[in-house]
């Protein structure tokens, strides 16, 4: 195979790695009742005039499977803390006992579950989008060397290629799917 094809089917592949990337990040803050401090990880704090990750000013730990305590690296930003995590609408109701704040989890409703059910779907979604679209492109350009004088046959070899390796991680956004509805729906 040529140079240059080696290096399209390497960005396919970089493209199709940083969709999955992705969606188990989004799936990181679709919660499945379980807590985790990853629920508190888009929460961004006032310190002094800057807006600043929540992780950087207080250790965040989940001492049960339904409690999240924030341990402030000031005193002074307890009140921040919380009113921070009152603006980021996370549906969590925290509260101060003047030295830890804590969050407890409620747990999930059914409904609730189904709906972040449909929400992992979704992502999974857009995640096997991803992977089309740098299908899409690597066979775009395949074309284009085609055009340009490089064989028919290296050329049907590397599109065969393409369509494994999005095989492959369509097969991979598959089971990270699977993986995430069972955890949300389990009780």
């Amino acid at each position: 195979m040529t140079e240059e094809i080696e290096f399209i089917l390497e960005s396919a592949e970089e493209s199709m790695e940083g969709s999955i990337g992705h969606l188990e990040k989004e799936f990181l803050n679709i919660r499945a009742g379980k807590a985790s401090p990853a629920m508190v990880g888009s929460v961004f704090v006032d310190y002094y005039g800057s807006s600043t990750p929540l992780n950087q000013v207080a250790k965040i730990s989940t001492p049960d499977a339904r409690t999240i305590t924030l341990q402030p690296f000031e005193k002074n930003m307890l009140q921040t803390i919380e009113k921070a995590i009152m603006i980021a609408n996370l549906g969590f109701n925290p509260m101060n006992n003047g030295d830890v704040i804590i969050i407890s989890v409620p747990p999930l409703t059914e409904d609730r579950r189904r709906e972040l059910a449909k929400q992992a779907k979704a992502e999974a979604e857009d995640a096997k989008i991803g992977i089309r679209n740098a299908r899409k492109d690597a066979n775009t350009d395949i074309k284009k060397l085609e055009k340009d004088g490089t064989s028919e046959d290296i050329c049907k070899s590397a599109e065969e290629e393409v369509q494994n390796l999005t095989n492959a991680y369509i097969k991979k956004i598959d089971e990270l799917l699977v993986a995430k509805e069972a955890e949300i729906m389990k009780v």
